[in-house]
């Protein structure tokens, strides 16, 4: 698309004279622009979804650490108290 701009650009008058062809060509380029962009937010979410995949299993592991911890600390607890 940017080839085309630069030959209609270089070659006519058209992007001076004609305002249909102005917007045509600035849309092309918006469009594009656009599509890039989509496809980086979408390359930014799958990278995200899958270091949030990793964290919240390694929150879930720490979490049941944490209660096997509790349940030791408190079957020592009611050993104390017999």
């Amino acid at each position: 698309m940017v080839r085309l701009r630069t030959k209609i650009l270089s070659e006519t008058d058209l992007y001076d004279t004609d305002m249909e062809v102005r917007n045509l060509i600035e849309w092309i380029c918006a469009s594009e622009q656009i599509k890039s962009n989509n496809n980086e937010i979408r390359s930014l979410t799958g990278e995200y979804k899958r270091i949030e995949t990793d964290w919240r299993e390694g929150v879930k592991v720490q979490l049941e650490r944490m209660k096997a911890l509790c349940k030791e600390r408190d079957s020592l607890y009611e050993k104390q108290m017999i």
